[in-house]
């Protein structure tokens, strides 16, 4: 989060070389401007276009017997975690699927389990993980199913480049306050969306799938572009626009806050100002020396201790 010494992780992107640097990081900080966010490597690494169609062809034609589906496990030592609260409701639900992941041996570190649950699922749920997103919600993209998001950081601010702006052509959003304070059922507000737009939604994400996955990178697509590819595209523009302005005398945006980065991705094409914006107290950051996980906004993700607490688990699991 800084570029403490006695912060956990390093400081490789708060380094003055690395400022001048553009990072394609598959989690990007919603507070720096030299990092953006690229999608999760998922299971699916095709060779040729034909089989990218043949995926999306079968995704189309799968019978969803579940409404909802989570693939997760609780976050305990994190208070403002709401994954408790999703996990209840999908227990209480006769429509909702859970495949609950703990330490050790789980269904989760199978592919085959997590792949076939959201294959068969409308909707699948993507509450924040460690982080602000997680592989999960590629995944879960890739399988067809429709992402629900309780935090616009999980996909909306991060993944511009990969994703529409108008997330509701793709996805659901229910803020986190909504669950966390039981104002929301899940099951009820999914029901609520009309059969015919569920439809779309779900044609349109399945028509995200070749701009979501890496291609097998001893062969080359012939027509579509893969996340590489438009990864590597938007850099390109990126540099070009710098350029431009170079010569111009100017500079991309007025009055430049790289604290509020995470705004100008979704600016329109022409706008060169960021001003407030609804998703403001989202992204609160915290103060130097204040734990994260105290943010009464429910902005920030988890507190150092633990992002260390995790990374504990997942090299106990390695070893099990």
């Amino acid at each position: 989060m800084s570029g403490e010494e006695t912060d956990w992780g390093n400081k490789i992107l708060f380094l003055p070389a690395a400022k001048n640097m553009s990072m394609l990081v598959v989690e990007s900080s919603p507070w720096n401007a030299n990092n953006f966010g690229i999608p999760y490597p998922t299971y699916f690494h095709p060779a040729k276009d034909s089989e990218v169609f043949e995926w999306q062809e079968r995704m189309r034609s799968l019978e969803r017997k579940w409404l909802f589906s989570f693939a997760g496990a609780p976050r305990p030592d994190n208070p403002k975690s709401i994954r408790g609260q999703i996990i209840d409701q999908c227990r209480n639900s006769k429509v909702g699927k859970l495949l609950e992941c703990d330490f050790g041996e789980s269904k989760c570190h199978a592919p085959s389990s997590i792949m076939q649950m959201f294959q068969g699922s409308l909707f699948c749920l993507q509450p924040q993980g460690d982080s602000y997103t997680r592989r999960s919600a590629f995944d879960s993209m890739l399988a067809g199913c429709i992402p629900v998001f309780f935090h616009p950081g999980s996909a909306y601010t991060q993944y511009t480049w990969h994703l529409p702006k108008n997330f509701t052509t793709y996805s659901v959003f229910i803020p986190e306050d909504d669950i966390r304070k039981r104002n929301v059922s899940i099951e009820e507000r999914l029901l609520q969306i009309p059969p015919e737009q569920v439809k779309v939604m779900r044609e349109n994400v399945i028509n995200l799938i070749p701009g979501l996955i890496y291609a097998d990178p001893r062969s080359e697509l012939e027509t579509l572009k893969d996340a590489f590819d438009v990864s590597v595209q938007a850099i390109i523009d990126k540099v070009t626009r710098l350029r431009k302005n170079m010569i111009e005398g100017r500079t991309e945006y007025d009055n430049f806050v790289e604290e509020n980065s995470w705004k100008y991705a979704l600016l329109e094409e022409g706008q060169r100002e960021a001003g407030g914006h609804v998703w403001d107290p989202f992204f609160s950051k915290p103060k130097p020396g204040e734990d994260s996980s105290s943010d009464s906004n429910g902005g920030t993700t988890i507190s150092a201790d633990a992002a260390k607490n995790s990374w504990k688990s997942e090299q106990r699991d390695k070893t099990q």
